[in-house]
């Protein structure tokens, strides 16, 4: 495997922002070209960067396993969203950064071969890309995701309300806003069969454990079909590298032996 690490000024940010990519060993991956490989996209929470799917889980393992590419971008404390400041974090995410991938390194994976997938702040991002941008990914993963923005209006003594009214604007009406998940999902819901196959996974002792149970019921509710997954753990990288495991098994059977 090679694992690439570089920095880039992306047009949408205009900040150095860090990237990291695991590319699979030409001689270990048959008659497909690394331009044809899968390619899963990691996204980072809230306090992470980068580098955390890469020092917290297997996935390098389980890269070089299934012949993956995997794009593990940063986002800082973004949300993935489309910020006030002119910062386009989700446009870096869903155009320009795949456009880059194609410039630097020829990788241009059909939608059928690209997954995106994110923790916490990054299950908010992966869902968010999925409903809003179904035509790009064939599958997409929430695990313990902020998969609803209610929480930040209902606690009024959350610190990071501050942060979270700029980056979101009034909490008072983040309903049925651009960044609500409810509304990305009624959206989505008008059109079902084009959407990419999701999955919402959570354990049951996290703070935000009833977010992702709300979101599967709103699924089910407008005839969205999603996988939910919920066991004992914390709101950890124990709990979450169990699940892009999962994730990935689903999507594409289980780990090839050697």
């Amino acid at each position: 495997m090679a694992l690439i690490h570089l920095d880039h000024v992306p047009e949408t940010v205009k900040v150095n922002l860090p990237l990291n990519i695991i590319l699979p060993d030409p001689g270990k991956m048959g008659d497909v070209p690394v331009a044809k490989r899968k390619v899963l996209y990691l996204l980072h929470g809230l306090g992470d960067d980068a580098s955390a799917w890469q020092r917290y889980t297997a996935i390098e393992t389980l890269a070089a396993a299934y012949g993956l590419v995997v794009v593990m971008p940063s986002a800082g404390r973004s949300f993935y969203t489309d910020q006030p400041n002119g910062q386009k974090y989700f446009t870096y995410l869903t155009e320009e950064l795949p456009h880059y991938l194609v410039d630097v390194f020829g990788l241009a994976p059909r939608r059928e071969d690209t997954l995106i997938a994110g923790v916490s702040m990054g299950g908010y991002g992966a869902i968010k890309a999925a409903l809003l941008r179904p035509e790009l990914y064939c599958a997409a993963a929430s695990f313990s995701g902020v998969l609803s923005l209610e929480v930040l209006r209902v606690i009024p003594n959350d610190p990071r309300r501050e942060e979270f009214t700029w980056l979101f604007g009034d909490l008072e009406e983040l309903t049925g806003s651009e960044h609500d998940p409810a509304a990305w999902l009624q959206r989505a819901a008008k059109n079902p069969a084009l959407l990419p196959r999701l999955f919402i996974a959570v354990s049951r002792q996290e703070d935000i454990y009833p977010l992702s149970g709300m979101f599967h019921a709103a699924c089910q509710s407008l005839g969205v079909q999603a996988d939910y997954h919920e066991e004992d753990g914390g709101h950890d990288w124990f709990f979450w590298d169990g699940q892009i495991r999962r994730f990935l098994a689903a999507i594409l059977g289980p780990i090839p032996k050697p």
